[in-house]
């Protein structure tokens, strides 16, 4: 039974695991915008917020925290000056993941993960809700009817 098991386990073994959300989270980091498959942008997302939410309060601990987490050391520095000023105002979800379809290759369900308040634009893969609007036929009708009489 998996009770109280949260984390996903992406066919790895825990050390694997562990440098591949290291790779992914100093990546998002650095480019605030990343493309993966969804189970590791799932995965990403829970690891990367409780490092992010560190950043609010700049304490020696929570850099160290934070670079025991990452193993950069710019992007700790990048995530505890520009992405802590933009984030000091949200009380969490500061990622967002956009399904993008499928691999090629593979048939890979693919997804972009990216930092809420860095990129509000939809990429061109992603389905944006279009405008609905109501018009009526007799709306058609009537502007068909008066533009001939109008050119004759």
């Amino acid at each position: 039974m998996r009770h109280g098991v949260k984390e996903s386990r992406l066919g790895r073994t825990a050390s694997h695991r562990k440098a591949t959300m290291m790779a992914l989270s100093t990546a998002l980091i650095q480019h605030k915008r990343i493309t993966t498959t969804l189970p590791k942008a799932k995965a990403l997302r829970q690891h990367v917020e409780s490092i992010i939410n560190r950043a609010k309060a700049d304490t020696m601990h929570n850099r160290r925290e934070a670079f025991r987490n990452l193993q950069d050391k710019e992007a700790v520095k990048e995530l505890f000056g520009d992405v802590a000023e933009k984030i000091s105002g949200r009380n969490g979800g500061y990622t967002r993941v956009i399904r993008l379809g499928v691999r090629k290759g593979d048939a890979a369900e693919m997804a972009m993960i990216e930092l809420v308040d860095y990129n509000d634009v939809r990429p061109d893969g992603a389905s944006a809700a279009k405008k609905k609007t109501r018009r009526s036929r007799r709306g058609k009708a009537a502007s068909k009817q008066e533009n001939p009489s109008t050119e004759a």
